[in-house]
């Protein structure tokens, strides 16, 4: 089964540049590769650019071939490894707007001037550098 999760950026203009991920979308997965692995706006703008992905990996990655990954350390992507097509990242005017869009999705993340925000299904985004040291807590 898997954890559906949005991947989004808020631009200057306040509108949301997003892409669906389908895979391992929850915090300790998808979260801990964003605040890792894509921490500077230009690297989220890559990632964003790679449009709707299958898999979040921690690098971006070349063209593979979908069914049969060269690297599982990088993205798999339904539009650049599969072909598929309108699979290129979207746009909504405001926060409210994108997360009303997909109000079933399992996690949506934000990267908004430099950080990391996580969000649910209910409740507000957060840090989400403080809800993996929450979850570090739990754990150890």
């Amino acid at each position: 089964m898997s954890t559906r999760s949005y991947i989004a950026k808020e631009l200057e203009d306040g509108s949301i540049r997003y892409i669906y991920c389908h895979f391992d979308g929850y915090v300790e997965h998808n979260g801990r590769i964003l605040v890792d692995h894509y921490s500077d706006s230009d690297k989220v703008n890559q990632l964003l650019d790679l449009g709707d992905l299958s898999s979040l990996g921690e690098e971006i990655g070349e063209k593979q071939d979908f069914n049969n990954r060269t690297s599982k350390t990088w993205c798999l992507a339904y539009g650049r490894d599969r072909g598929e097509s309108d699979v290129e990242f979207k746009t909504f005017l405001s926060e409210q707007e994108f997360v009303d869009y997909y109000s079933d999705s399992g996690y949506y993340y934000l990267f908004d001037h430099g950080v990391w925000y996580v969000k649910g299904y209910k409740g507000d985004f957060k840090p989400l550098h403080e809800e993996l040291a929450k979850l570090n807590k739990e754990t150890a």
